[in-house]
């Protein structure tokens, strides 16, 4: 009777820790927070930003998804822009990212800090960014210093490729059979765009110096839930 109940519990104890290595191959999220803006004019604004995810899981720590981005961008200010400068972008953007986390890197098994730290990842991705210039200043207002300057050079409307590169963290939590069900995701993410629609001027570079490419950060928090078949992955989750 000894011998039966300790070889139930192996295969008991064994089982479970192999259920514990099947992760799901499909997740989806949401998310929001703020942006920044580093363009042509002298400072940037404090935006907002809002996302939704739709990612591919090769393994549990690499993915590959799309990403739809919604908000506002601005910069500059009429008033205190040595250039009577300002803009608002309302923008939309769709690109397909990587992620690379810590744990498909790391034995994260014999070590409990890496085990709390292998949601860290780093990304990179690429897609387009659909820029709405709806305020934005062309000329220099009659009470500015040379009032009347303008018009400042540039579209309101314009599509452009966009760069992702992104730095975050995932918190996986489990669901109540042991499965990594839920994630709670922070994500810092830099994106260069090619062109000069961000902020709606491209003006001459001899007299703006406008050399750098028009990029804004989004610093946002988000959810995603896992879901769809599962696969098997050989370290312990």
């Amino acid at each position: 009777m000894k011998a039966t109940f300790i070889t139930f519990l192996l295969v008991f104890t064994g089982g479970f820790a192999f259920a514990q290595s099947y992760y799901f191959k499909m997740s989806y999220g949401f998310g929001g927070g703020i942006n920044k803006s580093f363009t042509d004019v002298n400072k940037g604004g404090i935006g907002y930003t809002a996302y939704g995810v739709l990612d591919y899981h090769f393994t549990p720590f690499l993915t590959l998804g799309l990403e739809g981005q919604y908000g506002m961008i601005k910069g500059g200010n009429i008033r205190t822009d040595p250039n009577n400068r300002q803009f608002v972008n309302k923008y939309t953007a769709i690109t397909a990212n990587v992620k690379l986390m810590l744990g498909e890197v790391v034995n994260y098994d014999k070590s409990e800090f890496l085990y709390k730290i292998r949601g860290l990842y780093l990304g990179l991705g690429i897609g387009a960014i659909n820029n709405n210039i709806t305020d934005i200043v062309r000329y220099k207002p009659l009470w500015a210093a040379n009032p009347g300057y303008g018009p400042f050079l540039g579209e309101d409307k314009t599509l452009e490729l966009l760069v992702p590169l992104n730095l975050g963290f995932n918190y996986y939590i489990n669901d109540g059979y042991g499965y990594m069900r839920y994630v709670i995701n922070i994500n810092s993410q830099l994106n260069y765009t090619i062109g000069e629609g961000l902020d709606g001027y491209d003006d001459s570079r001899q007299r703006f110096k406008n050399f750098s490419p028009d990029v804004y950060s989004a610093y946002t928090i988000g959810f995603k839930y896992m879901l769809g078949g599962v696969k098997n992955y050989s370290k312990t989750l």
